[in-house]
């Protein structure tokens, strides 16, 4: 998926001074992640309990695309770049599910533990195992440009967890991506950004904002 605005001229930013990014996630796991992506750059990523913010956005969209959107939207700060992404697993013999509501289909309170439970309970005795994991990154500019970016993988599910999950991440000790043996949850941060939905998302969105500003 493309930026919708067409490219212009690169901007020059000092490297004195870091160009701000308020990141729409109190996720300490996808936060570390992500961060690392942009290591490197004159940027700085806040997350929103970073920039002191309370509250976050309400995920009530039909695509991955409008709650990525929406939670940039509520980062969004006059003067300072805003991102946020949203991620659904595609699960083959649950017929798509549980999609844009992974966060929630074991119910609004549900734990990272069991969510996990809850996918592993609804697979029981299912051969076919095989899910998509996908991710839609949603950038705001200063002036409210929007852009966006996605990323998927392919992988399957195990029967049982490998590992136990990481804070908010109750998909990463039972996923287990094609051309690996481990689970996200067994890899360090680099690794998964390699390969990952997540990981390919942020990376184009990098690779947008290196051409879209001169950094020196």
């Amino acid at each position: 998926m493309q930026s919708r605005i067409n490219k212009i001229e690169p901007l020059v930013v000092s490297a004195v001074e870091p160009m701000k990014i308020i990141l729409s996630t109190k996720n300490p796991s996808k936060a570390e992640e992500i961060k690392t992506i942009f290591v490197g750059l004159p940027i700085l990523i806040l997350t929103l309990a970073e920039a002191g913010a309370d509250g976050e956005a309400v995920e009530d969209g039909a695509t991955l695309e409008e709650n990525a959107f929406k939670k940039a939207l509520f980062a969004h700060q006059i003067g300072v770049w805003a991102m946020a992404d949203d991620t659904g697993i595609f699960i083959n013999s649950l017929n798509g599910a549980p999609g844009i509501k992974a966060a929630r289909w074991a119910g609004e309170t549900a734990t990272t533990e069991e969510i996990t439970k809850h996918t592993l309970e609804s697979l029981r005795g299912v051969t076919d195992r095989r899910a998509i994991f996908k991710t839609v990154v949603a950038l705001v500019s200063p002036t409210g440009e929007q852009h966006f970016f996605s990323g998927e993988v392919q992988g399957k599910i195990l029967e049982a967890p490998r590992t136990l999950p990481q804070p908010k991440m109750p998909y990463n000790p039972i996923f287990v991506p094609d051309g690996t043996d481990k689970v996200f949850a067994e890899m360090t941060a680099e690794e998964v950004n390699s390969i990952s939905h997540r990981g390919k998302a942020f990376r184009q969105a990098r690779a947008f904002l290196e051409s879209f500003y001169s950094f020196s």
